[in-house]
């Protein structure tokens, strides 16, 4: 039986805290007028129990609130970069 979360892909542009990443999740789409691709960015926090590194492209969950600003959860990662890896 599939649920009806919402799923989003996102980069983790932070792992300074334990058991939480911040993921940067990048929009893009064309201007109305100007015809012109617009990319906007939002950072949400997700609990991570998966040690998601910084840099790592990950698929988030979302969830009941967990504390205050933390109401995604780290699905999967999805790539690791070279970097990171090591």
């Amino acid at each position: 039986m599939p649920n009806n979360r919402k799923r989003m892909v996102g980069t983790v542009v932070s792992d300074k805290m334990e058991k939480t990443v911040v993921v940067a999740i990048e929009n893009r789409k064309m201007h109305p007028v100007y015809h012109k691709v617009v990319s906007s960015t939002r950072k949400v926090m997700a609990h991570d129990e998966t040690g998601a590194s910084t840099g790592s492209l990950v698929q988030i969950v979302q969830s009941r609130p967990l504390s205050k600003r933390k109401r995604w959860v780290v699905e999967k990662v999805l790539h690791v970069p070279e970097s990171a890896a090591s």
